[in-house]
């Protein structure tokens, strides 16, 4: 069954673009909300490197991965050449974003990881993504080989049951619950991503599942949990939305989602901006939802709601208003 949803899934994907594995494919460099309060300039290194082996459904990362395992050396040349072009000083973070697992050594080799860390030296924080699977031993190690303190980004993406199951991502979460656990008995921080608009979840309560879901990061550590929407383009989510079972969530949405979490604590929650102009959405106050969204994310005081009157009661996840966390765990 995996195997075949493996093999049905690439195939509905388009040709996947060139990558070099010798060059970062973009970086980015912005402020952050810690749960302290505080906020930290971080630097975002988008590695290429190996494919992930999980072959996700609602996945778009493959695009920015290449056939076969990343070369010995790839990834520390992609840093070096980074963090050389950014000038002095480093921000305070880095995170290390290869679009697969950093502890899978088919994307990171184990020779690469002293040079890795020692790339990281300047800066006071790291942070790296890997599925809960692959969190372990490994971690460890490379946590101990850091001067700077780790983070581990990892996708919990629904706590509703039927869609992680068909999101083909071969989790559970009680192995969620492991690897969060794990992470906090060695001191390690713990990111967590979230989807908005998960395949498989009836789209009238894809505000409430993710709002349950940001709760339930919230509540196994996590210092910081993204709310990502889900954005269609792979040719499975195509698929399953011609079959009613995913719908594409809208801005508005995105922003209700944000609304529903601004009492979870004490993890920062914050709206995924990548890409936003994706989403479906008023063009009359889209700029003013996106900076509200933004302000929040980075200040963690919600400001007012937009009143839109080209949109009002557009759409129907405002109607009622946004479900609180609190009305999510009833």
């Amino acid at each position: 069954m995996t195997a075949s949803l493996d093999q049905r899934i690439r195939e509905g994907r388009t040709p996947k673009p060139r990558v070099d594995p010798w060059m970062a494919h973009g970086t980015l460099v912005e402020d952050e909300r810690r749960p302290d309060g505080s906020t930290e300039r971080v630097l975002t290194i988008f590695l290429s490197g190996s494919e992930c082996p999980f072959t996700c459904s609602f996945c778009d990362l493959w695009r920015w991965t290449i056939d076969g395992p990343t070369p010995v050396g790839a990834l520390p040349k992609q840093i070096a050449d980074s963090t050389g072009s950014i000038g002095k000083p480093f921000p305070d973070r880095i995170k290390l974003y290869n679009a697969s697992n950093f502890f899978d050594r088919r994307a990171v080799p184990v020779a690469d990881v002293p040079r890795i860390a020692a790339l990281c030296v300047p800066f006071r924080r790291v942070t790296v993504e890997s599925h809960a699977n692959t969190v372990g031993p490994m971690t460890l190690e490379f946590a101990d080989q850091l001067s700077s303190r780790l983070e581990v980004a990892m996708g919990l993406e629904t706590t509703h049951s039927r869609s992680l199951e068909q999101l083909n991502k071969r989790l559970e979460l009680p192995r969620f619950d492991r690897a969060a656990d794990f992470l906090a008995r060695h001191d390690l921080d713990l990111r967590v991503f979230v989807l908005l608009g998960a395949p498989h979840i009836p789209a009238p309560e894809a505000l409430e599942w993710t709002a349950r879901s940001v709760e339930y990061a919230a509540q196994r550590g996590a210092a910081v949990v993204s709310i990502i929407p889900v954005r269609g383009g792979n040719g499975e989510l195509e698929r399953l939305a011609a079959l009613g079972q995913f719908t594409p969530p809208t801005l508005r949405q995105l922003e209700t989602a944000l609304e529903a979490c601004v009492t979870v604590a004490p993890a920062v929650v914050t709206a995924d901006l990548w890409d936003v102009d994706r989403l479906a959405g008023c063009g009359a106050c889209r700029s003013a939802r996106v900076t509200r969204m933004r302000q929040w994310n980075l200040g963690g005081a919600m400001p007012p709601p937009i009143a839109c009157t080209t949109c009002s009661g557009d759409d129907p996840s405002h109607r009622d208003g946004p479900p609180s966390a609190a009305a999510a765990r009833a």
